[in-house]
């Protein structure tokens, strides 16, 4: 009896062999690329590069991670891409937007939703912010109300595009201020949104704080509001769409993050969630989103599944709404 438990147990240690030898216990063995749905120089773009600068280092993935930019139309080519087109083997990432894959499921024609992804780790959170050219007649956003109320459909801005959280926070502006606003949508993304302010090309812009915090850095931006329920540390300065009259919360706040495609074998998804979560905890990479205006929110694979089910049941409540 003793010699046929020892065989059996010998046959099932061969087994358990077999199943973990798929090479999943050794991954990754290549470099990784990480997708990004919006252009070169955007805040998602930027961001993604500094959380991910230590991913070569012996202590996280031993293997870097390379960014690919596949912009347009607010993040819907690179997304229905990530979902239709991507290797589920852990090689490819993708970088998520939360309110904006979410927001542009609900809207339709799109190739993907909440169930197209799996989360692994959540890097940021980085409100919508109000700006115009620091040569603006605007000062307050109640100059631009007014300016609005006095041109309905006059007042230009620009935005990364449809339903991603800048047009959610404009949607909402609209609604609290009873007034009727141009949105031009920019298919180059936040940096490309940022230039046309700059540039005079509309009067106004909703954009990222980090966008934002760079461009008031370097003296071309004024910022007027914050889409938030709090000032945020990295503008004190600047007042709340509450604290200036208007009822609006932090629906359009957006966080990002990493996931992988629906698929993705869950020994890697587990490696993954637990080692990308200290990629983003490593004090350079602190360090450098702090200098660059990018406010940093750690959140972990089981948060970021509980966030992603709350925000799309605030998005489809609040999208019926608008």
């Amino acid at each position: 009896m003793k010699n046929l438990i020892a065989a059996a147990s010998i046959a099932l240690m061969g087994l358990t062999g077999a199943v973990s030898a798929d090479g999943h216990e050794n991954f990754p063995e290549r470099p990784i690329m990480l997708m990004v749905s919006y252009g070169a120089g955007g805040a998602t773009d930027f961001q993604a590069r500094i959380v991910t600068m230590t991913a070569g280092n012996e202590d996280a993935l031993g293997m870097p991670i390379a960014i690919i930019n596949k912009p347009g139309a607010g993040g819907r080519v690179g997304w229905n891409w990530f979902a239709t087109q991507a290797e589920a083997d852990g090689y490819t990432l993708g970088a998520y937007n939360i309110p904006h894959f979410i927001a542009q499921s609900i809207e339709g024609g799109v190739e993907y939703g909440a169930d197209s992804f799996e989360p692994i780790a959540n890097w940021g959170a980085d409100p919508a912010v109000f700006v115009v050219a620091a040569d603006s007649e605007f000062n307050s956003m109640q100059d631009v109300v007014d300016y609005a109320m006095a041109n309905p459909g006059g007042l230009t801005f620009s935005g990364a595009g449809l339903f991603v959280g800048h047009h959610i926070a404009a949607l909402q502006l609209e609604k609290a201020a009873g007034v009727k606003l141009a949105y031009i949508p920019n298919n180059a993304g936040g940096a490309g949104a940022m230039k046309a302010v700059i540039a005079g090309e509309v009067l106004g812009g909703v954009n990222n704080l980090s966008d934002a915090f760079r461009a008031r850095d370097a003296g071309n931006v004024k910022i007027l509001g914050v889409f938030d329920n709090e000032r945020n540390e990295f503008l004190p300065d600047v007042p709340t769409m509450k604290e200036q009259g208007f009822d609006i919360d932090n629906a359009s706040v957006n966080f990002r993050g990493v996931m992988v495609p629906k698929g993705t074998p869950q020994p890697i998804i587990d490696k993954l969630a637990e080692t990308v979560p200290t990629m983003f905890e490593n004090g350079r990479v602190a360090g450098r989103m702090k200098a660059g205006g990018s406010p940093m929110h750690i959140m972990t694979r089981d948060e970021v599944i509980e966030m992603w089910k709350a925000r799309e049941e605030t998005l489809r409540e609040l999208l019926a709404g608008l």
